[in-house]
């Protein structure tokens, strides 16, 4: 059983492209590598600008061979890989009650629900590390 965490330190840190330092400010990786991370499961890390959209696009497609797509009930940590328009880039973490923490430019470090308008239908899906089977 993963213990639970709380990520209030986390809210509000500022949204920097390339971003993994949470005293200075993540990008949406950044803030992904740093979640799982305080479940001690280490993730690889991927440096491509927010401005650069089908490039993430087509690292996460590579990528989610080594991630595993939840099907039904929805781990806590999951990644969840979002679709803005015609690509994939944008990530946050399911943390458990329909939540979602994630960093947006702007806005900075948030949590938000999955099935709120804003993000229901923006959701490609759900996905864990091969190492959590």
């Amino acid at each position: 059983m993963l213990k639970q965490h709380t990520f209030t330190d986390l809210i509000g840190v500022p949204f920097v492209d390339g971003g993994r330092d949470p005293a200075v400010g993540l990008d949406c990786w950044g803030l992904s590598t740093e979640i799982f991370r305080r479940w001690d499961i280490t993730v690889p890390d991927y440096r491509i600008s927010c401005e650069a959209a089908s490039l993430i696009d087509r690292e996460v497609k590579e990528q989610l061979q080594f991630w595993r797509r939840c099907e039904g009930e929805i781990p806590v940590p999951a990644l969840v890989v979002i679709r803005f328009a015609a690509y994939c880039d944008h990530t946050g973490v399911y943390i458990g009650q329909g939540r979602f923490i994630h960093t947006r430019k702007g806005i900075g470090v948030n949590i938000d629900r999955i099935d709120s308008p804003a993000w229901a239908k923006r959701i490609e899906g759900f996905y864990v590390p091969e190492v959590m089977k």
